[in-house]
């Protein structure tokens, strides 16, 4: 029955404790002298002194646990023929896991006991008088684990060395190691109140000697014992470092072995690491202590035990402590990570200078070693990249630059270090990217994309702050810039175009004027050389941007002035202007953003004021795209349009607060600019930004930008209910008093509205007049870029040759599109063929039409702008023959019915007139005689205006206005009437003679203007 327990102790791993429940209670009786004395013979001979038979293994270690109980002076000889009784269980024990369990069971099965009894002996002498037995039995046990571990670290079932998780689980589930750790443990449990140091000297001198193959020994230990071991760990480490390997520590960083050099740096890096899988908090705590003790020997920031303060009674220790932990972080990156998130925040100013007066006397080769492995931790590092990257900028940055934040001025000495630092870890990232560690070239012969890529933590790290890298550099203070654009550029290199482009967006982005631009120039310039199609990227990005509304309005604003800046730069180069790199970045980022035109065209309409002129301004000097598709040209001319009204009320608002109206004037400026490129980008554009130039100018919404009205459907403007209160009259009375008939004359029955039934007559209201310099402003600017726009050879491409000092002559193409937009929205239901004039009497089958063209041109006085502006480009103001036609004949009405003494008494009418016939004088579809009759209406009563007028639609009822009598006259690049074709003038002229007679003291100066 023991036998079976005692094996399935060993396979199933349960504690020895388990084992004990056999045999430490088992009754034991004293032996006499005799047996005592037979027993030490049978134990030194090995041979049973009673039978006289050599003894077996087995009864041979029984002998010895018996002289153990009985005789403790014995100790040592037992213990140390129970080194082989261990070697022995140990060895059948990995043999059996080689073989898997077959035909080798018996011999570790057989000692199994053995091992029991020895251990239950030992626990219960250390028990009774730990003073006596601890020192001893954890001495002999962490040797004999030494010992097993050496020699068996070869067997095929052995893990690796570096391996100590399965080390581990291997040694504990093997009852004898279990045995000569769980006696250890005890024995360090007893001696930690009064004697430590001679059991952990113990533990680390046999990892030494044993090392690596003892490190899950003390990593067991250390488990069991965090605070203890950690701490003396770093001490023993410390100690072996100073003295064998300082003088070398920069080795280690260039990939040199240091294990055979440095006995006990590996050992340490291992029990630290898997130390750290549950007491990482301790191993980080105990690491900045010990930075922190040595800086400050005479005040150590917390209490432990004497052997702690070992090391900071020598200075030469204390000098080697920031060598030594350097050392240790780079053979571990998980314990420099551990520590070096708050070893940054630790680095204030007085802790720099005593580590500056610590680090002194260090020889300068030493201090290169040292800059070399911080260089080299710094790039390996996963994690915090960017707390130490400002750490750095910070310290390093001149006293005479005004650091943001709370960071006090470094000394000029921790300066210097930290610029030389930083400068050596610029070099180290420019060699590891550029794939040029030591010296070595990269192979011309093949490019960097065959070749594999070297994966830098720390600038794997940094990709994830590119904006904040950005807005740093941009802040331009003097080196920090230097050194942060330095970095951006290694950055963009070494994460490719993806991050090189989310580099130059965000530069783009966040630049505030053109010095922090140029720092975007620089950049391109120095990627161009190994990437191409940056700037394409950037805007594509920029536009994405765009669309997800990740950027505020004035970020967007920023991003959109900055690109025009980009643009102008090019424009600047054209003329002649010297700007170095950035022509061709400008020209690309031109291109770029054409090819974009239809994603920025939408922000025209956006609703901050800012934006909407950032980006009028970038489409204003933008490059147009070589071929679009006709809808988003007609999207990007409606926004552009509808752009240029918003901004024309901006700059009314603007004046009337008294604000400064130079950017809403810019606006309208940049508006002018924008429409008319698209007007002579294609006959496409042309033809939309006219039309919804003149549709807009019409509009409800934009007419009291022009001083219109809002009129209803008739033409008539709209009352405010305010003004015709309900008076709550009866419809039945009013029908009653009205009558039973009503005569219409004419063939056709026309209505008028005159009032609403039950509140009387119509109230014309008193409407607030605009203010007279906006309005005239306003007019000029449509006229403006209607002009330019007309102007441009969008439609025809070809224009004769004029004087310079001379406005280029209107386009007849574009204007008759102005023309028949213009009759489209004043008298929609005009059919297109209606261009002959009936006679005078005839208006009266139109008279409705003719009043709401005539209330058309009172509610919109641009329209008579709009009309100069047609007969200027002949024959196109022939298609407005059916407008022409009903403003006249209302203007006929009005002169006929009119009492009063002069025709200065009806300005509006007055005015109208006059213009009426110089717009045809200029259209040619009257001849210069007949043209000039306008010079005498001011002078003229009303009867007269009326014959005067009669005479110009006698004229063109019989001379009709039609395009066909226009031929185009190369010599001047207009098309012009000849009038001789059109038969006798002198009848028309007639009634001018007579009114000219009558009134010769007045019209005397006018009499020239009217000779045949």
């Amino acid at each position: 029955m023991l036998k079976d327990q005692a094996m399935s102790v060993v396979f199933d791993g349960s504690p020895l404790n388990a084992m004990q429940s056999s045999h430490t209670h088992a009754p034991q009786t004293a032996l006499s002298a005799q047996e005592l004395s037979q027993e030490i013979k049978s134990f030194i001979s090995g041979v049973d002194a009673v039978q006289g038979r050599k003894l077996s293994v087995r009864e041979h270690a029984r002998c010895a646990v018996r002289l153990l109980r009985s005789v403790p002076a014995c100790r040592g000889a037992v213990l140390e023929h129970l080194r082989g009784v261990y070697d022995e269980h140990v060895s059948a024990f990995l043999h059996n896991l080689e073989t898997e369990g077959d035909n080798s069971s018996g011999v570790s099965s057989n000692l199994v006991d053995i091992i029991q009894e020895v251990h239950g002996v030992l626990s219960e002498f250390i028990r009774l008088n730990p003073r006596a037995w601890a020192p001893l039995v954890s001495a002999w046990a962490v040797d004999l684990l030494g010992q097993l571990s050496s020699k068996h670290a070869g067997r095929r079932v052995a893990p690796h060395s570096s391996s100590l998780n399965e080390l581990l689980q291997l040694w504990m589930s093997c009852a004898a190691t279990r045995s000569l750790m769980e006696a250890y443990s005890q024995c360090l449990a007893a001696m930690l109140a009064w004697c430590p140091d001679a059991c952990v000297d113990a533990l680390l001198d046999t990892s030494v000697q044993h090392s690596p193959h003892f490190d899950w020994v003390v990593a067991h230990i250390g488990s069991a014992f965090p605070g203890t071991i950690i701490s003396r760990v770093l001490a023993c480490g410390l100690k072996d470092f100073c003295s064998h390997g300082a003088k070398d520590q920069g080795l280690m960083v260039m990939g040199v072995d240091k294990g055979s050099r440095v006995p006990k740096i590996g050992s340490v890096v291992g029990i630290l690491g898997h130390l750290a899988v549950h007491h990482s908090d301790s191993i980080r705590k105990e690491l900045l202590r010990m930075f922190q003790e040595s800086l400050c020997p005479s005040s150590p920031l917390s209490p432990t035990s004497s052997s702690s303060t070992s090391w900071e009674s020598s200075p030469q220790l204390r000098r080697a402590v920031v060598p030594f932990l350097l050392q240790l972080a780079a053979m571990s990156p998980n314990l420099f990570g551990a520590v070096s998130a708050e070893l940054v925040e630790l680095l204030c100013p007085p802790v720099l200078l005593q580590l500056q007066a610590l680090l002194q006397g260090l020889p300068r080769e030493e201090l290169d070693n040292m800059l070399g492995q911080a260089v080299h931790l710094i790039s390996q590092s996963p994690s915090g990249g960017a707390r130490v990257l400002r750490f750095l900028a910070d310290t390093a940055t001149p006293a005479s630059v005004i650091i943001s934040g709370p960071t006090s001025s470094p000394h000029e000495g921790v300066r210097e270090g930290c610029d030389r630092l930083l400068q050596m870890l610029l070099l180290h990232l420019h060699k590891l990217v550029f794939n040029r560690l030591d010296g070595a070239e990269v192979n011309p012969h093949h490019p960097a994309s065959s070749q594999p890529k070297r994966v830098i933590p720390f600038l794997e790290e940094l990709q994830s702050h590119i904006g904040e890298l950005c807005a740093e550099t941009l802040r331009l203070e003097r080196k920090r810039h230097l050194w942060l654009h330095q970095l951006l550029c290694l950055l963009s290199v070494y994460g490719g175009p993806s991050v090189a482009t989310e580099a130059l967006c965000q530069l783009l982005t966040q630049a505030r004027n053109p010095e922090e631009l140029a720092l975007a120039w620089q950049l391109h310039t120095t990627l161009s050389s190994c990437m191409a199609g940056l700037i394409p990227a950037a805007v594509a990005r920029c536009v994405a941007q765009i669309h997800t509304h990740t950027l505020g309005p004035r970020q967007l604003r920023q991003l959109l002035l900055n690109l025009a800046a980009a643009i102008q730069s090019h424009d600047e180069e054209g003329r002649g202007v010297q700007v170095g790199v950035q022509s061709s970045m400008a020209a690309q980022v031109g291109s770029a953003v054409s090819g974009n035109l239809h994603d920025f065209g939408p922000l025209l309409l956006h609703g901050d004021a800012a934006v909407s002129h950032a980006v009028v301004f970038l489409l204003s000097c933008s490059p147009l795209p070589r071929a679009s598709t006709p809808a988003q040209l007609l999207l990007l001319s409606r926004a552009a349009v509808t752009h240029f009204f918003m901004a024309l009320r901006r700059r009314g608002e603007v004046g009337k607060v008294g604000r400064d109206g130079g950017q809403a004037a810019e606006a309208v400026n940049c508006s002018v600019r924008l429409l008319s490129r698209l007007a002579a980008y294609s006959p496409l554009t042309l033809k939309a930004v006219l039309q919804q130039l003149v549709e807009g100018a019409l509009h409800k919404g934009n007419a009291g930008l022009f001083g219109g009205q809002i009129a209803d459907m008739s033409g008539a403007p709209l009352p405010s209910p305010s003004v015709s209160p309900d008076i709550g009259a009866s419809l039945l009375d009013i029908n009653c008093r009205f009558g039973t008939t009503v005569n219409f004359s004419g063939s056709v029955w026309s209505v008028f509205h005159a009032g609403v039934i039950g509140k009387g007559l119509k109230v014309r209201t008193a409407t607030q007049l605009p203010d007279p310099h906006g309005v005239i402003q306003n007019i000029q600017t449509l006229l403006a870029v209607v002009i330019q726009c007309c102007s441009s050879s969008g439609l025809n491409g070809s224009r004769a040759p004029c004087d310079p000092d001379e406005p280029p002559p209107i386009n007849a193409e574009a204007a008759k599109v102005v023309a028949v937009t213009l009759v489209e929205n004043v008298c929609p239901d005009v059919a297109n063929g209606e261009l002959s004039w009936p006679p005078e009497e005839h208006a009266r089958t139109t008279v409705e039409r003719d009043i709401h063209i005539r209330r058309c041109f009172e509610a919109h006085p641009v329209l008579f702008y709009l009309l100069q502006v047609v007969a200027a480009g002949r024959p196109a103001l022939c298609y407005c023959s059916a407008v022409l036609r009903g403003l006249l004949a209302t203007l006929l009405a009005h002169w006929e019915a009119s009492r009063e003494g002069l025709s200065t008494d009806s300005p509006w009418h007055l005015q109208a007139s006059c213009v009426l016939v110089s717009c045809m004088g200029e259209g040619q579809l009257l001849p210069p005689v007949l043209a000039n009759v306008h010079e005498a209406f001011p002078h003229l009563t009303p009867f007269e205006v009326r014959l005067l007028l009669l005479a110009v639609w006698e004229y063109v009822r019989g001379n009709g206005p039609m395009p066909q009598k226009f031929v185009f006259s190369s010599d001047k690049g207009l098309f012009c009437r000849d009038f001789s074709r059109d038969g006798d003038v002198a009848r028309y002229v007639a009634p001018i003679h007579s009114v000219l007679h009558k009134n010769i003291d007045r019209l005397g100066h006018l009499c020239w203007r009217f000779q045949l």
